[in-house]
């Protein structure tokens, strides 16, 4: 019996000296993300965010920062009465029932729904909260779409975003459009990218279709214009469609050829130099048609003069006049 004792007072000692060395490590909820707005939510501060451009506000899965004036519907699932929508003040917030004001400007979506759901679980209110925030409004982040399209404007493209999207939210191009588009971002304004885009065959050109950001600024340029007057049939402006290139003869085919009266050889193009001053270039007009000189390409805004032959036309007058006199002579014989 003694023994037996003197056993359990052992097992007591030794389960007592166990529990004392052990100690139990509370629980504690995942805190905020480390990346969070302005010190106490914030470690990323608000003039480093205005000072991203556009490109590097996209990270590589695309996902844009939420900005001041964003429209955000904010769902927690199992709890249809905290469902709102809240728009982005300007100090950055979010207004939430039963927790007040959230900063989620800076932030991505899943950032900002990490962000809510700490509150909700920190507060005690939710155990494990379920948030999911779509940007429902990019206010600071719509692309203006100008120049020559159907209906310019500013339109807020969601998902992955391409210059053809933009383009084809705003109606799509005139039929003066040029494949010239520039492309501005926000935060470069002064370092514009040009892009060439075939608009008729966008599958020839898909290095053109680059992505957008919001806060572009997009300008579909004017498609140039020849001009040809003189002694052609149809004489008149003609746009070059998609900014192709015009040569001398499809300028005059598209002014249904010359007349007989023209001097081929007089031929010239007058075009307008960057200083202004005008410049004459003489153009072999007969030899370019008989294929025995290289056709030249025109410039946007050139214009093709074609004059008349005084020695052609004195020629067909004397000969009209020689007509009409031995058809007078033939009637009024004697």
């Amino acid at each position: 019996m003694f023994r037996t004792l003197s056993l359990f007072a052992v097992l007591f000692c030794l389960s007592g000296r166990f529990w004392a060395q052990t100690t139990i490590e509370p629980v504690t909820p995942a805190g905020p993300l480390t990346v969070t707005p302005s010190g106490d939510d914030r470690g990323e501060t608000d003039a480093d965010t205005a000072t991203k451009s556009p490109k590097q506000r996209v990270r590589e899965d695309r996902t844009i920062w939420i900005g001041t004036g964003d429209l955000l519907q904010i769902t927690i699932y199992g709890a249809p009465d905290l469902n709102t929508e809240s728009r982005v003040s300007g100090a950055g917030t979010i207004s939430m029932p039963l927790i007040g004001g959230v900063h989620v400007a800076g932030f991505s979506s899943e950032q900002a729904q990490q962000l809510v759901a700490n509150r909700l679980r920190d507060g005690g209110l939710i155990r494990d909260p379920q948030v999911s925030i779509l940007v429902k409004e990019h206010a600071s982040g719509g692309i203006a779409v100008m120049g020559e399209v159907q209906k310019p404007g500013v339109y807020n493209l969601f998902g992955e975003r391409r210059l053809l999207d933009a383009i084809a939210a705003a109606g799509g191009t005139t039929g003066r459009a040029g494949r010239a588009v520039t492309i501005s971002h926000t935060a470069e304004p002064d370092n514009p990218i040009i892009v060439d885009l075939d608009y008729m065959h966008p599958d020839r050109s898909p290095t053109g279709n680059v992505e957008v950001f919001p806060g572009d600024t997009i300008v579909v340029s004017r498609a140039g214009v020849v001009y040809v007057v003189g002694a052609v049939n149809h004489p008149a402006g003609f746009v070059m469609e998609n900014n192709e290139k015009v040569t001398v003869l499809q300028a005059v085919a598209l002014a249904g050829g010359t007349k007989s009266t023209s001097s081929l050889k007089g031929a010239k193009i007058l075009r307008r130099t960057p200083d202004g001053d005008l410049q004459e270039i003489p153009i072999p007009l007969n030899k370019i048609l008989e294929a025995k000189a290289e056709d030249q390409y025109m410039r946007a805004e050139d214009v093709l003069f074609v004059p008349i032959s005084a020695g052609k036309v004195a020629a067909i007058m004397t000969a009209q006049a020689a007509v009409a006199i031995a058809t007078s002579l033939a009637i009024y014989r004697p």
